[in-house]
């Protein structure tokens, strides 16, 4: 799915957006910031209680007890996983029809996905994206379809994976959690009753262009709709095994899944980059009758150093030597001009 639109109505509505949120901000602002800090303090709350009597003389051991093997398999699933991601933006160039090759691609999308992860609202890789894109030539209207795609691709995946692991039940929750189980489970059903509108649509759909206000919604093929569903799963599912790795044996993979999917969104609610202490917060809540929590932090401290520390020192040198090549470049059509 993409949206596009004229030039003039995009300064137009850019103008007009520009002012609501001028007239919004004093209030919209503040109130966001207070619930963000609300949040945050919450969490961290909630963490602090469940860690207070930690040995983490025990978490140091069970980082120190992992096998060289298991962190290089570690290492090699999120490399998987970021190749994987970057090359939504290669199903993008399929769709949008643009000319850049893959060797310009994958790098630039990696360094999105990398600060997105880790730095979230502060960075984003939205601004990032326009940033890169631009430089190599392609349109705002390109980049926004580019853009479009791997939110689509991202989430469709992740509303398939959610809906037949709550649909299912195959979250091994507390015994005190029984009622949250039936909520997730309607939860589930919700969430493949929208990837198969959306899939059933891209099949059957004989009209495939709608405009709302200035821009257009395109449905794409039945075929790239499966690829994204695909893809986009496979992503999320890469993400979880990391941490079933780090796990003790006796972990279930659909349960390490499912409350990966479950602090993902819980991130987004909180706005807290990379969703700090969310993540913790979660895990050890939900499987704490299973494993001793020096266990548990232990995975969550190797999967946030191999999946979001070590890419983003990677996709940091990157960005600077993009930066530095982008500024060559200037440097070179102003003596040619």
């Amino acid at each position: 799915m993409s949206t596009s639109g004229s030039a003039a109505a995009k300064n137009t509505g850019h103008t007009e957006s520009h002012s609501q949120k001028q007239q919004e901000k004093p209030w919209w602002t503040w109130t966001k910031r207070a619930l963000t800090v609300l949040l945050f303090v919450l969490v961290f709350g909630l963490l602090f209680n469940l860690v207070k009597n930690l040995e983490w003389q025990e978490v140091k051991d069970a980082i120190t007890g992992y096998k060289t093997t298991t962190l290089l398999l570690g290492a090699a699933i999120a490399l998987i996983s970021y190749g994987l991601f970057s090359s939504f933006d290669l199903l993008a160039r399929h769709y949008t029809q643009h000319k850049l090759p893959a060797r310009q691609i994958l790098p630039l999308a990696f360094v999105c996905y990398a600060f997105n992860l880790n730095l979230s609202a502060w960075v984003g890789s939205l601004a990032v994206r326009y940033r890169l894109y631009s430089r190599l030539g392609l349109e705002v209207g390109t980049i926004t379809k580019i853009f479009t795609i791997n939110v689509v691709t991202n989430w469709l995946g992740y509303i398939i994976l959610a809906g037949i692991i709550f649909a299912a039940r195959l979250l091994n929750l507390p015994d005190e959690w029984n009622l949250g189980a039936t909520a997730l489970q309607l939860i589930g059903f919700g969430l493949l009753l929208v990837a198969a509108i959306y899939l059933l649509a891209c099949r059957f759909s004989k009209r495939r262009t709608w405009k709302i206000r200035d821009h257009e919604i395109t449905l794409p093929t039945w075929q790239f709709a499966i690829l994204q569903a695909t893809m986009g799963a496979v992503n999320w599912m890469l993400m979880a095994l990391l941490v079933y790795i780090l796990l003790p044996e006796e972990a279930f993979y659909p349960t390490v899944l499912g409350i990966l999917l479950i602090c993902s969104i819980a991130g987004i609610i909180t706005h807290i980059p990379a969703g700090l202490g969310v993540l913790e917060t979660i895990f050890l809540t939900m499987l704490q009758h299973e494993f001793n929590k020096s266990e548990i932090l232990a995975a969550l401290l190797g999967y946030r150093a191999l999946y979001f520390l070590l890419p983003l020192c990677i996709a940091c040198v990157a960005y600077l030597v993009m930066e530095k090549r982008a500024k060559a470049m200037r440097g070179s059509n102003e003596k040619s001009n």
